[in-house]
């Protein structure tokens, strides 16, 4: 076991009606906030609503940054950044899903930086300082309101990079189970696979730590036995509690105590095609995963064996592959790029395999080469 340190400054409010508690949180931190939210679901969830009431009791002024995209992207932070600055806002608000929070982490540290986020992914620039950030889920998935990591998307380079930095921690998130449960069928599915991947993200990782491990095992078996009831009852308050709760242990740093690293080599596969093809992520994490197990079942046969094991009850590499591919077909996720929607022709694998070039797509324990990406493009077809 690798020595750790734990360190976790999120402030986590979760449970029904708990958004009522965050106006005097945010009158503490500012006068004026920017309010970053996507395309228009948060004023069907009943979160918006109850968001700017509470802010305005608080005596909190508001600008507001509407329209992120599920993919974020760099234009949108940056031009939300600019808003920001020239509206002199003394907070930041993420009302959404992962995707907002993202880019909301990004506006915290771009607004105070005077320049675009890119600067910072590219390793150019580093952050000296942040606006206070606040996260209100209305996703359960990415678990990016206990983290201090985002994703963005730079569509001109074909690239889409993560990043992090301890003042990327939103300093409160509040988790309303009830705002998830309008969340469509399909979305719930990706949501559910996204918080399987982050554990699985973890499992391969490199480093031995017991407990973590059955951590992980722990929240994958959530998700496997409350995920397809969700799937069959999306009203269903008690089982939205569930998998929120999952999602948000899945990456809020307890999977990964005493490890060297987590791997994210199939994120990266993920993230190539939603610069491609705009596609879901949780949806590019369902396909990638079980051709990058196919990948790796000759080479870490035991460590797959481990997990089937202890998240799917079954005993053999072949088993586990099988039984992961069930589960993501269970909820409706798709498994080949084919079920995805993507055309699988041979000018659509040429382009994947150029951006998994672009990106230099591999794990941060379990490299990829260009036959590795040559041989997934074949299995996820």
């Amino acid at each position: 076991m690798k020595n750790f340190v734990i360190y976790n400054p999120v402030k986590l409010h979760f449970g029904k009606g708990v958004v009522a508690q965050m106006g005097p949180v945010a009158a503490s931190l500012g006068k004026k906030a920017l309010l970053v939210y996507g395309k228009g679901s948060v004023k069907d969830n009943g979160s918006y609503d109850q968001t700017t009431e509470t802010l305005k009791k608080a005596g909190i002024t508001t600008i507001e940054y509407p329209g992120i995209r599920p993919n974020p992207v760099v234009e949108d932070v940056d031009q939300a950044s600019r808003l920001g600055r020239s509206e002199q806002v003394d907070m930041v608000i993420a009302l959404g899903g992962g995707s907002v929070l993202d880019s909301a982490k990004y506006i915290a540290i771009t607004i105070a930086a005077g320049h675009s986020c890119w600067e910072f992914v590219a390793g150019d620039k580093k952050p000296r300082k942040a606006l206070p950030l606040i996260g209100i889920l209305t996703l359960a998935a990415t678990g990016s309101e206990m983290n201090a990591f985002a994703v963005v998307q730079n569509n001109r380079e074909k690239r889409k990079l993560g990043y992090g930095h301890p003042l990327m921690f939103p300093r409160h998130s509040f988790l309303d189970p009830s705002f998830t449960c309008s969340v469509p069928k399909n979305h719930t599915a990706y949501g559910i696979t996204d918080l399987v991947a982050h554990s699985l993200e973890a499992w391969f990782g490199e480093g031995e730590s017991t407990l973590t491990d059955r951590f992980i095992a722990s929240i994958i078996q959530e998700a496997r036995e409350f995920g397809p009831a969700l799937m069959q009852d999306l009203q269903n308050y008690t089982l939205r509690a569930k998998i929120m709760y999952a999602a948000t242990s899945a990456l809020n740093g307890l999977t990964v105590q005493g490890k060297k690293s987590q791997d994210w080599g199939v994120h990266a596969i993920g993230h190539c095609m939603s610069v491609l093809w705009d596609i879901p992520h949780g949806a590019s994490l369902s396909v990638a995963y079980p051709a990058w197990l196919t990948l790796q079942q000759q080479r870490i046969p035991g460590r797959i064996r481990k997990l089937g094991q202890a998240a799917f009850n079954v005993a053999t590499v072949d088993g586990t592959i099988r039984a992961m591919k069930d589960f993501f077909e269970q909820l409706g996720s798709p498994v080949n790029l084919a079920q995805a929607g993507i055309k699988t022709d041979q000018a659509a694998l040429d382009a994947l395999l150029e951006v998994l070039h672009i990106n230099k797509a591999s794990g941060l324990h379990h490299k990829l080469s260009g036959e590795d990406h040559r041989f997934l493009v074949r299995q996820m077809a």
